[in-house]
Order: C-alpha cells, then sequence, then structure tokens
C-alpha cells in the first residue's frame, strides 16, 4: 500500500560534501569534535566552508511524542474535566542541529508539541543524549522548548503541581516525550550536511490579541510604543538552505498555542503544530509515517514573547476569527505559515558567524538583583515562589480552568483571599513584604510544589542570539531581556529574540509595572516584583560571558524527584473486550454508499483502549483509495481530514469512531477506512487488531 501525497513530488537533492558529512558523523556519534570530523570532508567541503558559501552543517529530524490519548487530563488549562477522548492530529519533535564547521561548536534545538518542557524531560533527554554521542550535547548546548498546545496529555513532570490534574504522573506519557525527542535529535544528527543560514522578519498583524491590555499600559510610554497595536507583530524566520533549496526552517512567534478550547478533548498540537503540519505535509510533500527518517522539509513553529498574546481575537474562549475552534486553529495556523513563507521569498539577512552556547541555573526564590536592573536603581531580592489570587482565576480570555469565586484585579475582589493571605502574612511576614503588592493565595515554594532552580540559556547562531526562558515572558519583558543582549553583544535588537517555555517551567515573567496590576499574569509570576529585572540581570552575565569567550557557572540544579512519583490510574487499562456478540473491529457503524467533496464520513468499530500502544511510527488508523488491484493511503491519525474519538461502552468495551473530512481536491473513486488498535487480555498480554469498513464511493 501506498501513499498518495497532496504536495509537490519528492525532491531529489545533490550535495558535493553530502557524502563526506555523513562519513565524518561515524566520527561524531562516539563522541569526538565536530571539528576533528570535519577533517575527514572532502576539499570541496573545506574550500566551501572557507569561502562561507555553506559556512555551517545543519541536519534536521522529527520524530513522534504523542502521549496517551484516552481518559488523561490534559496540560495547560489545569480543568479536571478536560481528559483525553481521542485524537485529531499527532504530537511531534522537530529538531535542527546546528554547527559551526570552523570550530566545531554546534547546538540543538528541538520544539515539540507539548504543553511544557519540564526539568523532568530536559534531565531524561541530556542522560540519553550522553549515552549515545558522549560529550557532543550537554547542558549549554541542548535547547529544548514547546509550542505549549494545550490539547496534550499531561502527567509528565516530576514537580507534583502540574500532575494534579492528571491525578498523577504517567510514565507512559512522560517516555513518548522523551523518546520522541532524543529520536528527533538522533534523526537531525544522521542528516548533517553542508547549509548557509538565512533569517527574514514579516509582520504578521492578524493573529493574536493582547489579552492582558490593563497590565501592558502601566509600561512606560517608550515600552508601549515598541507595540503600537499592543502585539508583537514581528514573524522571524530562520531558514536552512541546502544546495540552493530551502531544507527547513524555524520560525518565531508570539501567540499562545490555545485556539483549541477547555471544551476539546481530542489531542491536538494546535496552531503551530498545524503551521509545520500544513508547510511539510500540504506543501512540501512530506508523508510523516514513510518520511520520518530523511524528511524532505520540516517546519519548525516555535514559541518567543507570548505570555500576554492570545490567539482568540475576540478575546473569548474559541473565538476569533470564527466560533469554531478547529476553524480557528486552522485559520492562525496558516496565517503563522503564511508569514514565514512570505520570508523564504522577501529580503533577507544571511547569518555569518560562529555558533555558541551557555547557560546557567538561577534559584530565583532567593537573587539579589543589582540596582542598575531594577526600577528604583536600588538592590532588591526575589521570593519564595507563591501564586496571587488572580491566579485562581484563571486567564479568561483563553479558557484558563479558573474558579469561579475568583477574578482577575489587584485582590482578585474576593474577601476569601484576605483571609488566606492574612493567615499566611502572620506565619511568614517576609512573604508579604517580598511578595507585595501581589495578595499571595499559595505559597507554592515552601510547599515544594515547583521548580525554583531555574535554567536560563543563551544560544548564538552567526548574528542571531536567542534567549531560553523558562517561563511565558509578556512582550514588554520579552523587549527589555532582548535589549540587555542586544546592548552587550552590540547587536541591533531584531537580531535577538526571546524564547520561552524552554527547558523548565515557572509560569510567567512580567515587568515590574504589569505585576503591580494584579492581573492573571502577574498573579502567576512566582518569584515577586523584581523576577524580571532577576532574569535580566542574568542574561545580561551570559552575554557578557559570551562576548569574552568565557563560561559562567553552571549554578546548583533542583534535586532528582523520578523515584518519587504517585502514578496515576487515569487511563490505565485492565482488560478490553469486545461489545456483546460482536468481534473486535467489527463496524459499528458503516459509512453511506457515496459522499460529495465537502462531505465527512464515519465509520465506528468495536475497539481498544487507545493507550495500550501509542503507535508512534504508524496510525490507528487509514483512508485508502483503490487503485487498480490495490489500495493507497491518503490520510492517516496525523492528518488535519481525519478524527479519531474514543469512548467506553460497558466495563471494557471500547467504541472507536473515525471520521474523515472528504477534502475538496480528493480524487473520485472507491474507498474504505481502516482502524488499527491493541487489546489487552486479562493477563497483561496486548495484540493487535484491525477493522476495515464498507466502500465507499466519493464522486
Amino acid at each position: 500500500m501506498t501513499h498518495t501525497r497532496p504536495g509537490p513530488a519528492r525532491r531529489v537533492r545533490t550535495y558535493a560534501t553530502l557524502v563526506a558529512a555523513a562519513t565524518a558523523l561515524a566520527t561524531v556519534g562516539t563522541g569526538a569534535s565536530l571539528a576533528q570530523a570535519s577533517g575527514t570532508t572532502t576539499t570541496a567541503a573545506t574550500s566551501a566552508a572557507s569561502d562561507g558559501n555553506e559556512p555551517y552543517l545543519v541536519g534536521r529530524g522529527i520524530a513522534d511524542v504523542t502521549g496517551e490519548p484516552a481518559e488523561v487530563g490534559m496540560m495547560g488549562y489545569a480543568d479536571l474535566g478536560q481528559t483525553g477522548a481521542g485524537l485529531h492530529m499527532r504530537q511531534r519533535a522537530r529538531a535542527f542541529v546546528i554547527a559551526d564547521r570552523a570550530s566545531g561548536e554546534r547546538v540543538l534545538h528541538v520544539n515539540a508539541d507539548i504543553g511544557m518542557v519540564f526539568q523532568s524531560v530536559r534531565d531524561a533527554v541530556l542522560a540519553r543524549l550522553a549515552e549515545r554521542f558522549g560529550e557532543t550535547y550537554g547542558e549549554s548546548n541542548v535547547m529544548l522548548t514547546a509550542t505549549h498546545t494545550h490539547a496534550a496529555p499531561g502527567g509528565f513532570s516530576h514537580h507534583n503541581l502540574y500532575n494534579l490534574t492528571t491525578l498523577g504522573y504517567h510514565g507512559k506519557t512522560f517516555d513518548a516525550i522523551v523518546d520522541g525527542i532524543v529520536e528527533a535529535a538522533i534523526r537531525a544528527e544522521r542528516d548533517l550536511a553542508p547549509a548557509q543560514l538565512q533569517v527574514a522578519t514579516t509582520q504578521l498583524t492578524d493573529a493574536s490579541a493582547n489579552r492582558s491590555r490593563l497590565a501592558f499600559n502601566r509600561n512606560p510610554a517608550a515600552d508601549r510604543a515598541h507595540f503600537p497595536t499592543g502585539t508583537d507583530t514581528a514573524s522571524t524566520t530562520l531558514q536552512v538552505r541546502r544546495g540552493g533549496e530551502v531544507d527547513g526552517v524555524i520560525n518565531w512567534f508570539a501567540v499562545h498555542a490555545t485556539s483549541m478550547s477547555t471544551d476539546n478533548t481530542l489531542v491536538s498540537p494546535d496552531n503551530k503544530g498545524y503551521a509545520g503540519w500544513h508547510w511539510e505535509h500540504d506543501q512540501e510533500g512530506v508523508d510523516h509515517l514513510t518520511e520520518s527518517d530523511d524528511p524532505d522539509f520540516v517546519a519548525s513553529f516555535a514559541q518567543t514573547n507570548a505570555g500576554d498574546m492570545s490567539p482568540n481575537l475576540d478575546l473569548q474562549p474559541g473565538t476569533g476569527p470564527t466560533d469554531d475552534q478547529f476553524e480557528n486553529t486552522r485559520i492562525i495556523g496558516t496565517r503563522m505559515f503564511d508569514a514565514a513563507r512570505a520570508g523564504v521569498s522577501g529580503r533577507r539577512t544571511t547569518l555569518r558567524g560562529g555558533v555558541d552556547s551557555s547557560l546557567v541555573y538561577v534559584n530565583l526564590a532567593d537573587t539579589l538583583v543589582d540596582g542598575q536592573f531594577t526600577p528604583d536603581g536600588k538592590p532588591q531580592r526575589t521570593c519564595s515562589a507563591a501564586f496571587g489570587a488572580a491566579f485562581a482565576a484563571g486567564s479568561t480570555e483563553d479558557g484558563g480552568g479558573g474558579l469561579p469565586i475568583f477574578k482577575e484585579g489587584k485582590d482578585g475582589g474576593n474577601p476569601v483571599v484576605k483571609v488566606v493571605a492574612d493567615a499566611l502574612y502572620t506565619a511568614s511576614p517576609a512573604l508579604k513584604a517580598c511578595q507585595a503588592p501581589k495578595e499571595v493565595l499559595l505559597p507554592v515554594g515552601a510547599l515544594d510544589l515547583v521548580q525554583q532552580k531555574l535554567p536560563v540559556q543563551l544560544v548564538r547562531i552567526g548574528d542571531l542570539y536567542v534567549v531560553g526562558m523558562p517561563a511565558e515572558v509578556t512582550i514588554v519583558s520579552g523587549l527589555r531581556l532582548r535589549r540587555a543582549v542586544a546592548d552587550v553583544v552590540g547587536v541591533p535588537l531584531e537580531n535577538v529574540l526571546v524564547q520561552g517555555y524552554t527547558n523548565a517551567y515557572a509560569h510567567y515573567v512580567t515587568t515590574p509595572e504589569e505585576y503591580d496590576a494584579g492581573e492573571y499574569e502577574g498573579a502567576s509570576t512566582l518569584f515577586g516584583r523584581y523576577e524580571l529585572p532577576a532574569f535580566v540581570q542574568t542574561v545580561h552575565g551570559l552575554a557578557a560571558h559570551m562576548k569574552a569567550g568565557t563560561t559562567p557557572p553552571l549554578g546548583a540544579k533542583e534535586r532528582d524527584r523520578s523515584s518519587g512519583q504517585l502514578h496515576s490510574l487515569q487511563g490505565r487499562v485492565v482488560l478490553d473486550t469486545p461489545p456483546a456478540f460482536r468481534s473486535f473491529g467489527d463496524v459499528l457503524t458503516a459509512p453511506r454508499a457515496a459522499y460529495a467533496r465537502g462531505e465527512q464520513v464515519e465509520v465506528a468499530f468495536a475497539g481498544a483502549h487507545l493507550n495500550n500502544r501509542l503507535r508512534h511510527g504508524g496510525t490507528y488508523l487509514s483512508v485508502e483509495r483503490r487503485v487498480g488491484s490495490g489500495w493507497e493511503r491518503v490520510a492517516d491519525d496525523g492528518d488535519w481530514s481525519t478524527k479519531l474519538h474514543w469512548k467506553r461502552t460497558g466495563i471494557s468495551a471500547s467504541r472507536v469512531t473515525v471520521t474523515w473530512d472528504v477534502p475538496q481536491d480528493a480524487a473520485p473513486g472507491q474507498y474504505r477506512i481502516r482502524y488499527f488498535g491493541d487489546a489487552r487480555s486479562l493477563l497483561g498480554t496486548v495484540r493487535a487488531i484491525s477493522g476495515t469498513s464498507p466502500l465507499f464511493d466519493v464522486r
């Protein structure tokens, strides 16, 4: 069975040095430096490096990171009722290895379709990379980031606060994420080839709205003037050009991946995941099942300072541009794709210079901030982590799982908050003084529920600098971080990007002025009014070290918590049985005899629990078209046009419903839908099952 791709035919590339670079990687993979490996390349490769046409080696990789799609709480909205009931599109990790051919220095950038990157995930990935590549990858040169989708399974943190909505830890989802990130990195290593890097910035004005305008307006006029619409409209795209072709991109644009609302229960990579899939699949013809080891194109849509940027243009969950959350996901994702694609054909800057990286761990619970970084010019300290009252209200514009008794604003407008806060302040007046004017609701630092020793990273790729922040950074906070780096290293402001949701997670970073407003973002700025100045001081120091060519001390990390996890019973499968008088794979609801383009086909099967086997590298479903005497796959569970709904019936039976929205360009002919699952016996053995629908016509 083959797969018909809607995009262009697979491109054939020729690289004069590809074979030599691949030979060199055999040495690199054992832990030798890239500089040593580069010495084995051909004369053509050496010439290319010296004349600057392709001064980098770049590799691209993509892999599946889909977690448990059924009966597991989703990560992001903190809504106990948002439990997975199927799959819309698979989650993926997209990796780029970028190496300076002259010095051998390299960085690994991985962007995953997950809610957050937690320290637990980072540490596991680093350990696995060390097993595979020795000292090639370490703390400083690995940058792991998340798209921040709120429509994916949670339970993969080693800090208990983030596993509350999944009622504990989910090892299978954790392993899926770690395995996928590592596999994407390995594939990127295998893909290394000489490349040129270019950067383009376009403006995207209709894909975001400021969800915290009251707080934004408290910032100085000079900062607000940088964002006339109250939004960060810059769409920055790093382009990988190999052999004269664009073979991959990393795009940075500030907007939450919350087009899918808390009402959604299907796993989805949301708008940023859609943008990447649309470019790869629809535009470049990538088949993610058959070409995962050697994709024609990889499009990574990463976050930047998106803390107060919502895709819900009407500032109501699931609204704007339309009232259909699936359509909004597609529209916002397409607009991000259009802006990035415009940069490929528009004005571009070629990157020149080396590759460098640096990372430090900072104890944000107790950092002394020098007066040069504080608003009043006086030394200040950060605080032990605590949430304010408005945190419990949630982000009303994006549909956060807040409690209705709490409201945004300085004290939440709720007398209960004052009672709780007064009790806390009696026990710890120092906390009251440090967190002021925040009304503290929950001292999560003292309760050891969140990470307080946090990684802050700076990566240089030629003339481009990327600040890796372990939090959700508002646009003005991002502006101040960028200015700190640009001033030290002496580059234009547009050459510095802030990448949030990177390497760990510590909620929000607001400016001191925004913090005072007491909105959701300020209440979720854990370490007090001077958290941003502490981060600015840190990135200023990283930039100074990078400019001087020195390495800062790594700093102290938090303890390993991997052995202390409370494993959740959510999504645990004991036994699968078919419905009475049925067999696994039987069709419970058959398709009609014929469909027109634009209609939806629906087929239900007697299935099994989706969590038995996550089918990475495979699919739960296939839409197939008859071609001669055989069948070709035209869609699977990673495609936009399909949805997989799971529902338990009775005690141990499962009803699996597959829908397919027939594309407007679908070829006429005879079709069928197939289901692939795995059933667990009472003894714990898992066996593959399948079902096939009756045939139907598309006319």
